[in-house]
């Protein structure tokens, strides 16, 4: 009776302990993704998790064995139980483990826009299975991990800067310094375009029926689509004013005399 109670007393101690233990535990490691910026909190959070149970199953191991229950058995059944578990969800599993690695690689960041698996968006979140998108039209898009990780990742957000191409065509009657001139002019209206480096107008194509210009120009990457639009149609106002036509693909029918 005596030896009841102190196991009994023994295993509440340890209950008590394990518990303590395994939140303090949790909390240091939740809490270091505060104070280092690469320690992403979704990573915290799963390996919080992890320890915390891990301490919890050796304490219930202790528990078991104060009360002479053969522990090695039960150690096999429970190994036997995780690989059947592990083969029926090694799906789920490789999402995990891809969620974990992006998050310990960070190949982007929430508010990130990405392309990746045939897929493009803003991401709203990366949890331990899935990657969150929302499309510009606003529609959410979930994404596997494993399929993210295999896949290439474009980030449009990565820099601070990125570089805007346009291509400009006018008539082969236009006046091509004059048309040129324009387009830098447009430029430099544009407070958004950066000085640096300089932007590239250059004629770089003769085509079936028009003269292309080729345009580049670094913006700050939160500029980019709205500057797009706009110099796209501040060239085409500019062409208009300055008499610069802008042809369009003609065809000629040749017809056999009957």
């Amino acid at each position: 009776m005596v030896d009841m109670i102190i196991n009994i007393a023994s295993a509440i101690g340890i209950a008590v302990a394990a518990f303590w233990v395994s939140g303090l535990v949790r909390n240091r490691i939740e809490r270091a993704s505060e104070l280092h910026e690469r320690f992403d909190p979704t990573l915290a959070n799963f390996l919080g998790s992890v320890a915390r149970w891990a301490i919890l199953a050796l304490a219930g191991i202790f528990i078991l064995s104060r009360f002479g229950i053969e522990t090695t058995s039960l150690a096999a059944i429970v190994g036997a139980a995780g690989i059947a578990i592990g083969l029926a969800l090694q799906g789920s599993l490789s999402n995990l483990a891809a969620g974990v690695l992006l998050v310990a690689f960070r190949p982007f960041k929430v508010g990130h826009y990405i392309s990746t698996a045939e897929q493009s968006g803003t991401v709203d979140a990366v949890t331990l299975f899935t990657t969150e998108l929302t499309t510009p039209d606003n529609v959410k898009i979930i994404v596997p991990n494993g399929d993210v990780f295999s896949s290439a990742i474009i980030n449009y957000s990565h820099y601070d800067t990125r570089r805007c191409d346009l291509v400009f065509g006018v008539s082969y009657d236009s006046d091509l310094k004059k048309a040129e001139k324009i387009i830098r002019d447009c430029i430099r209206a544009d407070a958004r375009a950066h000085e640096e480096p300089e932007p590239f107008v250059m004629v770089t194509n003769l085509g079936d029926s028009s003269v292309d210009f080729t345009v580049r120009v670094w913006c700050n990457s939160d500029d980019y689509w709205n500057m797009k639009f706009d110099l796209t149609r501040a060239v085409k106002d500019a062409f208009d004013k300055g008499k610069i036509d802008i042809p369009f693909p003609t065809r000629i029918e040749i017809r056999k005399a009957v």
